[in-house]
């Protein structure tokens, strides 16, 4: 089991996280693991923040227009200020959330975790208007499609990444099963890698929760479906008695 899970060593090429995650070390050497988002909950942010700028300018277009030219020039300033800085000065004062975003649970960040800063911003939401081309987002659906990261041509451009912002969850416990020995000495990681499943099997399906049982399982020599109950007894066993 050591050879499987042990911490790669230097120059060893790391390997692809099982998750659909981003991981960025820093310059501490502290892993951090980033969660990417996906098409569909942008978009769905962005349908909400072009609601919110779509109503800022409808009444604003009512109640200024009402007082004549200088009434339409001010209305004609704030859709410039809505068209063209609404995101950008949400993503930096607002750690990186449009109010849709933040609805979401989404932020803007850089690749590398930090928050995201006013040129990255100008330029992610300046090239929205080549993400449009040719029609309704063509360029930045297929772009977010074929990325690794979801990410769009401005996300490219700007070096940044849309994520599931960090939610504070409730500490884990182990299940209620019995202990079982340790079939053999393991590695701090292989300790830590046991702990984290047997806590984030309730929040996994059960073929996610097979998969992953049956990698972390292979050097016990038990049969995959017995793998998941072996996994949570030796991570009792690791944990002492409840």
């Amino acid at each position: 089991m050591s050879a499987s899970l042990a911490k790669p060593s230097a120059g060893t090429a790391r390997q692809p996280l099982l998750d659909t995650c981003h991981l960025v070390e820093t310059p501490e050497g502290i892993d951090l693991v980033l969660h990417p988002a996906g098409l569909v909950p942008r978009a769905l942010a962005f349908a909400v923040d072009l609601a919110v700028r779509g109503a800022i300018l409808l009444l604003s277009f009512l109640v200024l227009g009402q007082f004549g030219e200088l009434g339409l020039g001010l209305a004609s300033l704030i859709f410039f200020l809505v068209t063209w800085w609404y995101m950008v000065l949400f993503e930096v004062l607002n750690q990186g959330r449009s109010p849709g975003k933040q609805l979401l649970g989404l932020q803007v960040v850089h690749d590398d975790g930090t928050p995201v800063g006013w040129a990255a911003s100008l330029t992610r939401n300046l090239l929205r208007v080549v993400d449009l081309l040719p029609f309704g987002y063509t360029l930045g659906i297929l772009s977010c499609l074929a990325h690794p990261l979801f990410k769009r041509l401005g996300d490219l451009a700007a070096g940044t990444l849309v994520i599931y912002g960090e939610r504070p969850q409730p500490h884990p416990s182990l299940p209620e099963v019995d202990a079982q020995p340790v079939p053999f000495a393991l590695q701090a990681d292989e300790r830590r890698a046991l702990l984290a499943f047997a806590e984030r099997r309730a929040r996994l399906s059960v073929g996610r929760r097979q998969e992953l049982a049956g990698i972390l399982a292979g050097p016990l020599q038990v049969p995959k479906e017995q793998a998941e109950a072996r996994l949570l007894g030796i991570a009792r066993e690791l944990m002492g008695p409840p």
